[in-house]
């Protein structure tokens, strides 16, 4: 279910945890969408969110597929369609532009036209970009025309993440001792899983354990390490990819070690996806795209017990408490928090939640582990020195 009406208020004025409150300039914002069908489409939800916003009108969007284009323009009830994003920017000039294919191969050129074109914000699906080189692009361009950009790593935005900081600055787990983190670990195992999955989860990474400072990994095929000639050209337009299982460890600002582990059909039925807190008092398990989000295990992780120990469910209002929003759906899942974050980012002139700069950390994490293995699966420091996709020179 999308906001509507009445709900979409109440729903706004639920994300006070979230966002600054709103400002006198209430003018609605116009908003294009740019997608390509058969090279990742219009995403997931990113160009229909805007129709639930009371501050956002839907105005054009664009395909260059005739008959995706048609499709598109049906969903959003909207005649404007163009076959050229560029000509939409052109023609249209809207405020806001959703960056909605999932294939992450014309993000860079998508989202430095949309600068170039007076746009104020762009909310983009992940993976943010290719390579830390495209990023630097990208941040450039946003920098020098002042447009704000979003990333759509919808979990940055759920409320029960401040739970999890008092709980944790609180003792609630002890000492953080270290963040584990997983992909699907479906077919997609290895290096497409960090890509396509594991950007939320080394969003979140940062998020507690502060910006990392080095990488050392190693990407293997059928157990063995990967050479170049288990290079390809991978899917989702993401460029050189290969080996069906990786292992990564990363050392944090804050002192914490994390580590991001992916192996092609796992057995676990996509239920690694997230990460764990690891404390010397107890477990936090956070489940990407779940309801509840979170979970917790209290006790010594490593003390071996006959006595069960409970997962206590994490909501909004504390450990072991119910839930009192009946809107997380909606402001997690269907993007409604990022999307009036970013508005709220053009009126106050400042950086959205998910921003530029937490869009080009995780795509250098993912490359981080891409030059480790490069180079013997040696620790790299951040940033990194090599701004390409290391697996094009293994």
């Amino acid at each position: 279910m999308f906001l509507t009406g009445a709900s979409a208020s109440l729903a706004v004025a639920g994300l006070a945890s979230v966002v600054k409150p709103a400002v006198s300039d209430a003018r609605t914002l116009s908003v294009a969408a740019i997608g390509h069908t058969g090279r990742g489409n219009f995403g997931h939800g990113l160009d229909t969110v805007w129709l639930h916003n009371p501050d956002t009108t839907v105005v054009a969007a664009a395909d260059p597929d005739a008959a995706g284009l048609a499709k598109e323009l049906k969903k959003l009830k909207i005649d404007r369609g163009f076959a050229d994003y560029r000509k939409m920017l052109a023609d249209v000039k809207p405020d806001i532009v959703a960056v909605c294919p999932r294939h992450a191969d014309q993000h860079r050129d998508m989202v430095v036209a949309c600068a170039e074109a007076g746009v104020k914000g762009v909310y983009i699906e992940k993976p943010f970009c290719r390579t830390p080189a495209e990023s630097d692009q990208i941040k450039a361009a946003c920098d020098k025309h002042n447009v704000k950009l979003a990333v759509a790593h919808r979990n940055r935005y759920h409320p029960t993440l401040k739970v999890i900081d008092r709980l944790i600055r609180d003792g609630g787990i002890g000492r953080l001792l270290e963040i584990r983190g997983r992909g699907k670990g479906d077919r997609r195992g290895g290096a497409e899983d960090l890509w396509v999955l594991g950007t939320h989860v080394l969003n979140l990474m940062a998020y507690f354990g502060g910006d990392p400072t080095s990488c050392s990994g190693v990407m293997l095929q059928d157990g063995r390490r990967i050479t170049r000639h288990d290079v390809n050209d991978g899917a989702e337009g993401l460029g050189s990819m290969g080996g069906n299982e990786l292992h990564a460890r990363y050392e944090f600002s804050r002192g914490v070690v994390g580590y991001f582990d992916s192996i092609a059909n796992d057995g676990t039925k996509n239920a690694g996806f997230g990460l764990q807190l690891v404390g010397s008092e107890g477990i936090v398990t956070i489940q990407c795209d779940k309801h509840p989000l979170a979970w917790l295990c209290p006790g010594n992780p490593f003390q071996p017990t006959t006595e069960a120990r409970p997962w206590i469910p994490i909501s909004t209002a504390g450990v072991g408490q119910t839930e009192p929003r009946d809107d997380l759906s909606e402001m997690v899942s269907h993007h409604g928090a990022p999307a009036h974050d970013l508005i709220m980012s053009i009126r106050e002139d400042r950086q959205p939640i998910c921003n530029v700069d937490e869009g080009r950390l995780t795509v250098e994490m993912v490359c981080a582990v891409f030059e480790s293995h490069r180079i013997g699966s040696q620790g790299v420091q951040f940033p990194l020195k090599e701004r390409e996709n290391s697996l094009k020179n293994l």
